[in-house]
C-alpha cells in the first residue's frame, strides 16, 4: 500500500485508481469469492470504478472518464482524483488543468493525504488566470459531486441495497468478476466471503464512510499540514 501511495505523489493513474481496494480486502481478510451483481447495484461506487478500470484499461478513455463520473456521482473519491488527472493530462478529454484542479479539490475534501498532496501538486502549478478558471468553474462541479450532494445518493443506494437483500446470510454468494485479472490491472480486485457480504461495514453508511476513512488514512482532527494551498469555496475568486 505504501509503494503505491508514493506513485500517487508522482501522478501514477492507475495507483490513484486502485490503491483502495488491496486495503479493504486486507482489512476484511477476504477469503477468495466474488463480489455479486447485488453488491455492485448496492454500491455504484465502487462499480463504475471497476467499470471505468475496465474501459481504461482497453485504451477506452472517453468511455473510462463517463464511468468515473457515474462513480464520483456517488461520493467515489479516487474516481474523482482520477477524473482530475484525466483533465490535467488530456486523456480521453481536452486537457484543462482549470477543471481538473476543480475535481482534485473535490476530491480531496475529506483530507485524504494522497489527493491533498495532489491538490496541492496541481496548485502550484497554475498561473492566476487559471486558478482564478478553476474557482470559479469548479463551482458547479462542486455543486453536483461535492460529499454534501453525492454521499446522500450514495446512501440512498445502500439502504436499497439492504431492503432487498434476500437468501443465506453465510456461504457462497455469487460469481461475478469486476476487476481484470490479466494484463496491468492483474491483482488489483477486491474479494468478499458470503458471511463478510452482509458485513455492517459494507451497508450502513455511518461505517461505511468510516471504512473509506481508514482506507485513505483519513488524518486525526487538528494533525493536517498540507501548504498553501486554495480550496473551492463558493464566491472566492469573484
Amino acid at each position: 500500500m505504501n509503494a503505491l501511495r508514493c506513485c500517487v505523489l508522482i501522478l501514477s493513474v492507475l495507483s490513484v485508481l486502485f490503491a483502495a481496494w488491496p486495503a479493504m480486502a486486507q482489512q476484511a481478510n477476504a477469503d477468495p469469492a466474488v463480489m455479486t451483481e447485488g453488491f455492485l447495484a448496492a454500491h455504484p461506487d465502487l462499480r463504475w470504478r471497476a467499470e471505468g478500470a475496465r474501459a481504461y484499461e482497453r485504451k477506452d478513455y472517453p468511455g473510462a472518464l463517463e464511468r468515473f463520473k457515474r462513480a464520483a456521482y456517488h461520493a467515489d473519491k479516487p474516481s474523482q482524483a482520477i477524473i482530475a488527472d484525466m483533465y490535467w493530462q488530456g486523456t480521453g478529454v481536452a486537457q484543462d488543468r482549470a477543471i481538473a484542479y476543480a475535481w482534485m479539490d473535490i476530491a480531496a475534501e475529506r483530507l485524504y493525504p494522497d489527493f491533498l498532496a495532489q491538490r496541492e501538486f496541481y496548485w502550484a502549478r497554475l498561473d492566476e488566470a487559471q486558478r482564478k478558471a478553476a474557482i470559479e468553474r469548479g463551482q458547479a462541479i462542486l455543486a453536483e459531486y461535492g460529499d454534501d450532494a453525492a454521499k446522500p445518493r450514495l446512501e440512498k443506494a445502500l439502504r436499497r441495497g439492504v431492503s432487498g437483500m434476500t437468501g443465506s446470510r453465510v456461504g457462497y454468494v455469487g460469481n461475478l468478476d469486476i476487476i481484470p485479472h490479466t494484463g496491468p490491472l492483474a491483482g488489483t480486485g477486491m474479494t468478499v466471503r458470503g458471511d463478510q457480504y452482509y458485513d455492517r461495514k459494507y451497508w450502513q453508511p455511518e461505517l461505511y464512510w468510516r471504512l473509506q476513512d481508514a482506507v485513505w488514512e483519513a488524518p486525526r482532527k487538528g494533525r493536517v499540514d498540507v501548504g498553501d494551498v486554495e480550496p473551492l469555496k463558493a464566491g472566492e475568486g469573484e
